[in-house]
């Protein structure tokens, strides 16, 4: 099931699309995670994580940003998720945003898939 875009912010700053394929929740974020658009994908992902989703995939492809507050986002939600028995997985990050997450050591507490196919697969 396809929900769409759920939001866009600051002249279309982030955009972040949702739906359901298989077992998963896929949210496609794309465009600039950042302080301003961070609330954007909060939304969705604790949507999710409310709904009793157990596994949800964050396709990184067209994310071309990422600061620490979208970091944050994303690590909370892993911790909700997992509370809930369920889990987070990030596919496809372009180099940039896997910069960020190894520079701060966040990729070793996600499962990271080279393509959203790969995350969908497992």
């Amino acid at each position: 099931m396809d929900r769409g875009t759920v939001g866009s912010a600051n002249q279309g700053r982030l955009r972040v699309g949702v739906r359901t394929e298989g077992r998963s929740e896929v949210l496609t974020p794309a465009g600039e995670l950042d302080h301003h658009t961070a609330e954007l994908l909060r939304e969705p992902l604790d949507a999710a994580i409310d709904r009793g989703c157990a596994r949800i995939v964050v396709d990184c492809s067209q994310l071309a940003f990422c600061d620490s507050t979208g970091l944050n986002v994303l690590l909370g939600a892993r911790l909700r998720a997992e509370a809930a028995g369920g889990g987070v997985h990030l596919a496809g990050m372009q180099p940039v945003v896997a910069r960020v997450f190894e520079i701060t050591g966040a990729e070793a507490v996600f499962d990271v898939h080279e393509t959203l196919e790969a995350a969908l697969a497992e």
